[in-house]
């Protein structure tokens, strides 16, 4: 639901000062792409910028943001709203995509903001789009899709973005290329004859030179301080004395301040504010119903007539939020000195909020207000919607409830058990799983029967999950057995954030978790074969992907391709990025290694393109990090050093699990690069977090990698210890391609080893076969063979050039096409006209390389972008 005074411009104080200085400064950001007014509270960034945007002459959409606007649907949902209030009929194809959610459709960040340039950019005039209090923003999803919508602004459209915080986007290349400008304090900050005419104007008092003077010093031109101290210097009898008290930080300057000011209010207004204070904006209505006082519009009035730092958000007067600095003063106030009523307001709050629809902030409220029957009830009610706008907020509400209350709530239980599994509580997870295994064993009977099978399905996946991470894979196949009878199609549980990624590579690629790849084979063979024609089933793809890698490694190479071309393009399963992502780096692989490297290539830079999920940033950085090795073993190191400047990783940082197999690349790329001391610091710390997490593969792979690099710098002995180390771990498992990858130098450190070992300079080498290093040399004498065809022959025979993306319009075009639509339809379809369908056409053929309609639809076909 939109609020609709979130989208007016403040209304003008009526003891404004005008500020020459600062209005020129705010019409110079009309000749770039952004413009930042960063600063802290009570700098008066809001107030600048509403006098500007009404004496501009410019058309201006504004926004003010707070905290329930962090989730991307609803923020570009209200930008595209303040848009369409300066120029209807805007977002005619922005709309129905926004109900998507954040996307990364081809080669465009998301459709709907792609569709939003589109539309902006067939605007006539000039457009400022001010997005105020952008602080309040923090998921990685909007900061993402809005670098990508501020790069591709047109010239005509000008972004003002007023924040208490550095941006969090990338902004280097625009301030290189003079697109973005900065407000800063020092611009913001009143000159000292801004700040006299404002204090004259607000307090009514003539103070001496030398008074304004050092109450300017102390307050260096901050305006709230200065406002602050107005109001307290009205009330003093002595107004020297009252000046020479205001000393030290800011933060000391204001808490003083507003004790002061708050002490000479009325008892009416302070329990009147302080009551309202948890309200992020307020009208009379919902005052009343937090207060329990009927005359909220009268007070809001008298405070917005004693300047008491609140701010309406329209002209009529209805809505207001309070200053920052005055919030965040009366809700330390409330807590502390009343915080029984605390708790009261808030619950008043909450039933008002969702009596009139806005369910996610009377969560909120309910929680603040410990209603936490009140909160649960909220959270099922619209569990499936919060599971898809607000995940994030949802985990923090129900990670804060009572388990007596949750275990009430089936559902609401099954995603507080996954969230134990999610934040790495397993063995609290475990307990927990297992106790409520038993409790809904026994109401079997009680409860409609249905739903017990929906609840049971849900809890055997949970305890399948929990069996996962103890890495008994028997007892995982059991439970897989009885959710298969509980719950055929899978259970709830097993669809939640197919499309996002959810933090733990234990959960995709599976060898890199489970360390017995023999067990592996059993278990996931069983369930390919049980799920095989059940291509819709959430861990088909995934159980696949792992099965081909295992193949893979063990050098059945033919036998990892049709594995894997089983569910490289399903026809009938849903998109599922996850899935996507293991079994596209699986088959580029394996096509590598087979001798194919344009095809390997091709299939990790398609997945760029295809991938759609709210983690597009965070799947894109995997996918670069797997071409990067893949331009290593190819011999582009021209690629993979470009891939080493832009990746945004040090070999000093410190390793989160999640994002190691990213750092792992980093290392090989170093050592590629001929960085070897920073390749081999980085994979001992790898090898040394690997070794705590138990991660077999892993451990063997860095172990390679430093022995490969050791031997590179001139340590044939200490390469060839590392190497027999890792021969020693891998040989139980029959790793192959672990070691064949290497390439040439493998099979030079391999003769090395050997001849070590004959010579009897081995001696812990007893516990690894000597034919196993023999093994794996005459696998080595293969691969190259397989690999020996040339790069410009591949490309010949694939017969596949890399092709320039096509935008996301190109894209709806070619679709529309293969449809069998002509060029005046497709117009008709998109809203355009028929020449810029037939120059986007033209556009199009050029990037496909054909020159009909007809071959261009064959070749998208081709390239499988019609799929």
């Amino acid at each position: 639901m939109i609020v609709k005074t979130k989208l007016y411009i403040p209304h003008k104080r009526h003891d404004s000062v005008p500020r020459p200085r600062l209005m020129r400064k705010l019409d110079e950001g009309l000749e770039a792409k952004l413009i930042l007014i960063s600063a802290s509270a009570g700098y008066g960034k809001t107030t600048a910028l509403s006098e500007w945007a009404r004496q501009s002459g410019v058309a201006v959409a504004w926004v003010s943001l707070d905290k329930q606007d962090d989730e991307w649907i609803a923020f570009w949902t209200y930008v595209t709203s303040s848009i369409q209030e300066q120029a209807p009929g805007f977002a005619q194809t922005v709309l129905p995509l926004l109900a998507n959610g954040p996307s990364a459709s081809f080669a465009s960040s998301e459709p709907a903001v792609t569709a939003m340039l589109n539309e902006l950019n067939q605007l006539p005039g000039e457009l400022a789009i001010v997005l105020d209090d952008f602080h309040c923003i923090e998921l990685p999803e909007i900061q993402r899709s809005l670098s990508y919508f501020v790069d591709r602004l047109p010239p005509q459209i000008h972004l003002y973005i007023a924040s208490r915080t550095d941006l969090p986007i990338p902004t280097a290349r625009l301030m290189a290329k003079g697109e973005m400008r900065q407000i800063r304090i020092q611009d913001l900050r009143f000159h000292p004859e801004e700040g006299h005419a404002f204090f004259r104007k607000t307090a009514g008092l003539s103070l001496s030179r030398e008074q304004f003077a050092e109450l300017y010093h102390q307050t260096e031109g901050w305006i709230s301080g200065l406002q602050l101290a107005a109001l307290s210097l009205k009330r003093s009898d002595n107004i020297a004395e009252s000046i020479r008290q205001f000393s030290g930080h800011q933060t000391h300057i204001s808490d003083y301040l507003l004790e002061e000011v708050y002490l000479h209010l009325p008892e009416s207004t302070r329990a009147f504010m302080l009551q309202t204070s948890i309200l992020t904006r307020m009208n009379h209505s919902l005052c009343e119903a937090a207060t329990g006082q009927a005359n909220a519009q009268e007070q809001l009035e008298r405070l917005e007539q004693w300047n008491l730092f609140i701010t309406p958000l329209d002209d009529q007067r209805n809505w207001y939020r309070y200053h920052h600095l005055m919030s965040d003063f009366l809700r330390r106030m409330f807590i502390r000195t009343n915080p029984g009523q605390w708790a009261r307001t808030h619950v008043q709050a909450a039933r008002w909020l969702e009596s009139h629809g806005f369910e996610e902030e009377a969560a909120e409220h309910y929680l603040e207000g410990k209603q936490y029957e009140d909160v649960v009830r909220v959270i099922e009610n619209n569990l499936q919607a919060f599971l898809k706008k607000k995940f994030a907020a949802l985990s923090r509400w129900i990670l804060q409830l009572p388990e007596s209350v949750i275990s009430k709530r089936p559902m609401v239980e099954m995603f507080y058990l996954l969230l134990l599994i999610g934040i790495r509580q397993w063995d609290k997870a475990s307990e927990k799983i297992e106790r409520a295994k038993l409790r809904y064993d026994a109401l079997q009977g009680t409860m409609d029967d249905a739903e017990w099978k929906n609840v049971m399905g849900n809890i055997c996946y949970l305890c399948a999950t929990s069996s996962y991470f103890k890495k008994d894979l028997t007892q995982v196949s059991d439970y897989f057995e009885l959710v298969d009878q509980y719950a055929p199609e899978g259970s709830f549980l097993q669809t939640i954030g197919d499309n996002r990624y959810n933090g733990y590579d234990e959960f995709e690629d599976h060898l890199t978790f489970i360390n017995d790849y023999h067990g592996a084979s059993v278990f996931l063979l069983k369930w390919i074969t049980r799920w095989g024609d059940r291509r819709t089933h959430p861990f088909a793809g995934r159980i696949q992907a792992s099965y081909s890698k295992l193949l893979y490694e063990w050098n059945r190479l033919e036998e990892a391709e049709r594995c894997i071309d089983q569910v490289l393009r399903p026809q009938d399963a849903p998109p599922n990025t996850r899935s996507m992502l293991q079994i596209n780096v699986s088959a580029s692989r394996i096509q590598q290694a087979l001798g194919h490297p344009v095809q390997a290539a091709e299939l990790l830079e398609r997945l760029k393109v295809q991938i759609e999920s709210p983690d597009y940033a965070v799947f894109l950085r995997k996918i670069e990090a797997e071409q990067a090795c893949l331009a290593v073993r190819q011999g582009s190191l021209p690629a993979a050093a470009e891939w080493l400047e832009r990746c945004g990783m040090t070999p000093t940082d410190e390793i989160p699990l999640n994002e190691a197999a990213e750092y792992a690349a980093l290392a090989r790329v170093l050592a590629a690069c001929g960085r070897m001391d920073e390749a081999l610091s980085l994979s001992e710390r790898l090898q040394q977090l690997f070794w705590k997490e138990d991660r077999l593969r892993e451990r063997i792979k860095m172990l390679i990698l430093q022995s490969v690099t050791q031997y590179r710098g001139g340590q044939k002995n200490k390469a060839i210890g590392l190497l027999e180390t890792a021969l020693r771990l891998a040989w139980p498992q029959r790793f192959v391609r672990s070691f064949v990858d290497e390439g040439p130098v493998m099979a030079e450190i391999l003769t090395a080893y050997l001849s070590a070992r004959q010579d009897d300079r081995l001696r812990s080498a007893a516990s690894v076969p000597p034919d196993y290093a023999v093994s794996l040399l005459q696998a080595l004498q293969l691969s190259r063979h397989q690999s020996a065809v040339p790069v410009r022959a591949e490309a010949r025979r694939a017969r596949k050039p890399q092709i320039e993306r096509l935008t996301n319009r190109q894209m709806e075009i070619v679709r529309l096409m293969a449809e069998g639509m002509s060029n005046k339809q497709i117009a008709q379809d998109l809203d355009i006209t028929e020449g810029t369908v037939k120059s986007h056409a033209n556009h199009i053929y050029e990037k496909l390389d054909v020159r009909t309609r007809v071959q261009a639809i064959k070749k998208a076909r081709e390239l499988l972008l019609l799929n």
